[in-house]
């Protein structure tokens, strides 16, 4: 069986609260006694989960150069909280069956693991049902995603797509409206209606959309800027439109 590292103490945290019975064994750092550790080993102990203290350089080696494991490692089931399309059609079904309007995040081309991770934990905070994203040419969830994303990757569905495009015709069929971000777009978020069922596609930083995902949008909304700066960062303009939406659909 194939493992996967999380390492991090806010992922740590989330994946002990949400998924326990994924966790193998926990790394501690040796000579850590500090109040976040001990939550972390008593969560372990309810659930009869492997505690090993370890010196920081075998913890590195762990964690490679991903990043900083702040003294915590978990050695995981191989990953199982990427869903696929089937995952995403009973999701809809839930939705639909207690008359709850879909909320959707599709990331199109997002590569920065970095990124992504911050894109889930705006989303996550946000209330979006799923995040969706390519299966090509797009960055998966990996430690270091997982740990930007500070626990929003333990209990937000991420859905891979062979097809997005499809996808996207799919969701619209089942009555989603599609709002793409795009610079050029004529209407600012602000001028949308963005309180029904709706998926909001974010496009890479550079590129932004694809043809064909551009093609598959019911509309085009922008972020209006004052400054010179000709853009944001994708998991900030992320943020900025998902909150947008919140503040309507709380209305």
């Amino acid at each position: 069986m194939s493992t996967e590292i999380i390492y991090g103490l806010h992922a740590v945290q989330a994946l002990l609260k949400s998924s326990p019975q994924q966790v193998q064994e926990l790394l501690l750092l040796r000579g850590r006694k500090d109040q976040r550790l001990q939550k972390i080993i008593a969560q372990a102990e309810k659930n009869s989960i492997a505690v090993r203290f370890a010196d920081r350089r075998a913890l590195d080696e762990k964690v490679g150069d991903e990043g900083n494991h702040q003294g915590v490692v978990a050695v995981c089931a191989g990953q199982t909280r990427v869903h696929d399309e089937r995952f995403l059609q009973e999701l809809l079904q839930q939705l639909a069956q207690k008359s709850e309007a879909p909320f959707l995040l599709v990331l199109d081309g997002v590569t920065d693991p970095h990124n992504l991770g911050a894109c889930l934990r705006s989303a996550e905070a946000a209330g979006v049902h799923a995040v969706i994203a390519p299966k090509d040419k797009s960055a998966g969830l990996t430690p270091t995603a997982i740990k930007v994303a500070c626990g929003a990757a333990e209990v937000l569905p991420f859905v891979t797509v062979t097809n997005l495009a499809r996808t996207l015709q799919q969701l619209q069929q089942a009555g989603v409206w599609i709002f793409g971000a795009a610079g050029e777009a004529e209407q600012d978020i602000y001028q949308s209606s963005l309180t029904g069922p709706m998926a909001l596609v974010m496009g890479a930083e550079g590129s932004g959309l694809r043809r064909l995902t551009r093609e598959n949008c019911d509309h085009l909304i922008k972020i209006p800027m004052a400054g010179e700066v000709s853009s944001l960062n994708v998991s900030v303009a992320t943020g900025v439109c998902l909150f947008e939406a919140v503040r309507q659909r709380a209305g």
